[in-house]
């Protein structure tokens, strides 16, 4: 994908999720009603971090920050806690977020994940529904891997379509999975099979668990020791 149709894309993005920021939690919990226990997920998500007391964590495309009462159960008041996101409205309902919990640990970003500079301590690093969004993934999570400390992890939980799917079948999930900006271009590409080649490539002890009829994974690693 060239420069110009990256930035298109980044608006389109932009565009969805300032639409749907103020109603993303509600519309989230939704899902619930089909089975699919996204809450369940998203913590199974964070402990897969292992972070402890006073670590420091980078969530990628943190959206409102649905994942932040969990990282703070995890790292405490003495831990700090970034938030990256290329939507300002999504940022401004995590800042109300923030603000309603007295979090003073937080940090929000509004940026693109390719670009983020991480900081020179970083214990763990997190991505929930969002990076496979971006066409170049495989760098984002270069770049993080990089920047994790010996033995750092990264977690990642993303959605995925099935191997042997029929087209009707596909599609179907695709209109369900639309509200998380899939798209053709998304299907196409079939990030997830390049997720997990990366995260092989560059992290050890990578884990990957299929869930809700593979139809969604957790995949996470760590930097080697040393």
């Amino acid at each position: 994908m060239v420069n110009g149709e990256y930035t298109s894309l980044k608006r389109k993005l932009i565009d969805i999720y300032r639409a749907r920021a103020k109603r993303y939690d509600f519309t989230a919990n939704l899902y619930y009603l089909i089975g699919y226990p996204e809450w369940r997920y998203r913590r199974l998500a964070v402990n897969s971090l292992d972070l402890r007391r006073g670590d420091t964590v980078v969530e990628l495309g943190c959206g409102t920050g649905l994942n932040f009462g969990l990282l703070q159960e995890r790292i405490g008041p003495t831990g700090q806690l970034i938030g990256v996101d290329l939507t300002d409205a999504m940022l401004a309902q995590a800042h109300r977020r923030v603000v309603d919990n007295g979090w003073s640990n937080v940090e929000l970003v509004r940026g693109d994940a390719l670009a983020y500079h991480y900081p020179a301590r970083l214990d763990g690093v997190l991505s929930t529904y969002a990076l496979s969004l971006i066409p170049a993934c495989d760098v984002v999570i270069r770049r993080a891997a990089r920047a994790l400390d010996p033995g750092g992890t990264l977690a990642l939980l993303e959605l995925q379509i099935p191997a042997g799917w029929p087209d009707w079948l596909v599609k179907s999930a695709a209109a369900i999975l639309q509200p998380f900006a899939v798209t053709e271009e998304w299907l196409a590409r079939q990030p997830w099979h390049i997720i997990k080649r990366t995260m092989r490539e560059t992290l050890v002890e990578v884990r990957v668990e299929p869930r809700y009829f593979a139809t969604t994974y957790l995949i996470s690693g760590r930097q080697a020791a040393g």
